[in-house]
């Protein structure tokens, strides 16, 4: 099985980018170099990778990377600088069905 990994990219204007992907170091360097002339990062480069965190499970990558896109950027400088509990937010139940679930409380 491929990991899959959520990383956090720091914009030189201080603005972060959250993205998911199957191989970190191809990913930076595409952003690095601007290969992407519509991609946020393109006129925020030099770009740094400050965080990354590797999935065996792509569904579990996709719905962390998609939690994160809701976080502020402060939130995220704080996930990067850590520590921070992930399995906390890994943890979180996602279940119709469940007691706490309430689509409502994410908006």
């Amino acid at each position: 099985m491929k990991p899959y990994y959520v990383y956090i990219l720091l914009c030189s204007d201080g603005l972060t980018y959250t993205g998911i992907t199957n191989d970190v170091a191809r990913r930076y360097h595409e952003h690095q170099m601007g290969l992407n002339r519509t991609c946020f990062t393109f006129k925020r480069r030099p770009i740094e990778l400050i965080f990354e965190q590797e999935f065996n499970d792509v569904v579990q990558a996709i719905y962390f990377e998609k939690k994160l896109k809701k976080w502020s950027g402060k939130k995220k400088l704080a996930l990067a600088n850590g520590p921070f509990d992930l399995r906390q937010i890994l943890s979180e139940c996602r279940n119709a069905t469940h007691s706490d679930y309430n689509p409502e409380k994410d908006n």
